[in-house]
């Protein structure tokens, strides 16, 4: 409790660290938006629930690791692993998520669960449980006598991060395969009467949702580490976003996104950075209470 008190009263006192853990929080809560806008695709347009969100971004980490053990360049991985991914994302379509999408939440929950599973095992298999990263050999910014520092690998990941996310969403509001994905997205059976192929847009989506998180995965292994089972807590990030944002809305996702980083950094501040984890899953119920008790709220009578 003394720890926790000290590391508040150092907040008031030296208020310049509150900017450093903003800073903190909104790089990698860039990141976490960016997966979870991958979700909110697939949830939305498929209403699939994808537990195995988390370990596609860490495949893609790995995807992006094992070419720079292989003497390329670190920032090729970052498309490297949006390509890698898509096509694993098209066999897992076609294999698994393309046989539940029309069942009951339980078998969606369960065959992604499975996947997830299965992916973390196999990439222990391949690449071990120690935790890895990617170092770009990049210098970091210092501001207000170094207690304020910019990683240059960490801002180089955030504006990939929203250069990707930029192209995502001109890409869906300009092409064909964009406003077929939100058409199927509003009402899947009037898309297919006006001719849309709602088969290729679903495996399209999946394909499209697991590179993205594979480009995030291959950013955020250059700016922090990865571990075969590190899968879970990224889902569980992606959830709480996409819960608290609602479906279709990318603003939301952004803020919500930006917001949890803040949250986490401030929490690991305060608590610890073991406590990192606790923070995400209490993120996850409170955001779940306050769903339940606006749908409550807005539960009308029918008479």
């Amino acid at each position: 409790m003394d720890q926790v008190l000290s590391n508040l009263s150092l907040l008031l006192e030296f208020p310049i660290v509150n900017l450093k853990i903003i800073l903190d929080g909104i790089m990698i809560g860039a990141l976490f938006a960016l997966a979870a806008y991958g979700l909110a695709l697939v949830w939305g347009v498929m209403n699939v629930k994808n537990l195995a969100q988390g370990d596609f971004v860490i495949a893609g980490g790995y995807v992006s690791w094992w070419l720079v053990q292989h003497g390329f360049p670190a920032l090729l991985g970052v498309p490297a692993a949006f390509i890698v991914m898509w096509g694993i994302g098209w066999v897992a379509y076609k294999l698994v998520i393309s046989r539940v999408i029309e069942r009951d939440l339980f078998t969606s929950l369960l065959a992604t669960f499975g996947l997830a599973i299965m992916l973390a095992q196999i990439m222990n298999l391949l690449f071990g449980s120690d935790t890895q990263s990617v170092d770009l050999g990049y210098k970091t910014l210092y501001f207000f006598d170094g207690i304020v520092n910019i990683p240059i690998a960490k801002l180089i990941g955030v504006l990939m991060a929203a250069a990707l996310a930029t192209g995502v969403i001109i890409f869906m509001k300009t092409s064909r395969m964009g406003q077929a994905i939100r058409a199927t997205a509003q009402d899947a059976r009037a898309a297919r009467v006006m001719g849309i192929d709602t088969e290729k847009v679903y495996a399209f989506t999946f394909s499209l949702n697991s590179a993205i998180c594979g480009a995030a995965g291959a950013i955020i292994v250059m700016v922090w580490v990865i571990q075969p089972f590190y899968g879970i807590s990224y889902a569980i990030r992606a959830f709480v976003i996409v819960t608290a944002a609602g479906l279709g809305n990318l603003p939301g996702v952004i803020a919500a996104g930006l917001g949890i980083g803040v949250f986490e950094q401030y929490g690991a501040h305060i608590f610890g950075i073991s406590y990192q984890q606790a923070i995400a899953v209490l993120l996850l119920l409170l955001v779940l209470i306050f769903r339940l008790i606006q749908q409550r709220r807005n539960r009308q009578v029918l008479k």
